[in-house]
């Protein structure tokens, strides 16, 4: 009884301590938006902000070139992830449906970059931008950011193709769809917790993405919003209750993106990681 006790205590215990360590960085940075400049700088800590306001808020807002880094960003994280997705939805399936020589290298050739790190790649990508004279342009981001979320995006749906019965596709094809026609009204529906767990995962990566923009972007009005959080605090000096008002307005786009797809993005990851 005691060791049932103790065996189901430790993971509850684990977990609870491990959701405030994540938790309350999060809650802090919100809270802080919130509070009046006396509580922020106050020598004992307000916990709970007494008096909201929004003034913060206002002034992160206003500053300038927002609204232009706002569309940037948005332009830029929305185009790779739909790019990445139509083109992984026909690599998965040519990767699971077809047979040719060099699927397998192929394949290990997706995983590998996946695992290599980007940030040694930065100077290359430079020199090969500012040679097409692209450099200050939201083209190449686009381009990159796409590159970037494309190998984990084909893995996780070639699990799902993998995982639809063929007898479906060939039924379909007896009644007279062409293989395009089989795909998309008996292979692609079957796909959404995948779509959406690479979505997510997408999304993310494209819209916190930082070292590229700041290598290849120096006009301000062509660049993303990490960028501009990262000078935020230098134009505003030590304004803390405006620098975690741009945070949580940075953060927020996710924070309510992960909210509506965590279980069908929980559950795609495993089912595309475990299936095919």
């Amino acid at each position: 009884m005691k060791r049932s006790l103790i065996g189901r205590i430790w993971p509850n215990a684990t977990a609870v301590v491990l959701f405030a360590g994540f938790v309350f960085p999060v809650y802090w940075m919100f809270a802080t938006a919130f509070k009046p400049t006396g509580d922020i700088i106050a020598d004992d800590p307000v916990w709970f902000p007494t008096h909201a306001t929004l003034s913060h808020f206002e002034k992160a807002v206003d500053a300038d070139h927002f609204w232009t880094l706002v569309l940037n960003s948005v332009t830029v994280t929305v185009l790779s992830v739909l790019f990445s997705l139509v083109i992984a939805l026909f690599a998965a399936f040519a990767l699971t449906r077809m047979r040719f020589r060099g699927r397998r290298g192929l394949i290990v050739t997706f995983m590998l970059a996946q695992m290599a790190p980007w940030e040694v790649m930065i100077i290359a990508i430079y020199m090969l931008v500012r040679d097409n004279d692209m450099l200050d342009s939201l083209v190449p981001l686009t381009v990159f950011y796409t590159m970037m979320v494309l190998p984990l995006t084909i893995l996780t749906l070639r699990g799902y193709v993998a995982a639809v019965p063929k007898e479906l596709e060939e039924s379909a094809m007896v009644d007279g769809c062409t293989r395009f026609q089989a795909f998309v009204k008996v292979i692609f529906p079957l796909l959404a917790p995948g779509l959406m767990a690479t979505s997510l995962f997408g999304f993310v990566t494209a819209w916190n993405e930082f070292p590229l923009v700041l290598i290849l972007n120096k006009d301000v009005e062509k660049q993303t919003l990490p960028l501009w959080l990262s000078q935020f605090q230098t134009a505003f000096g030590d304004d803390w209750g405006a620098t975690m008002a741009a945070s949580s307005l940075f953060a927020l786009p996710i924070l309510i993106l992960f909210i509506f797809l965590q279980r069908k993005a929980v559950s795609g990851l495993t089912d595309g990681a475990v299936k095919g």
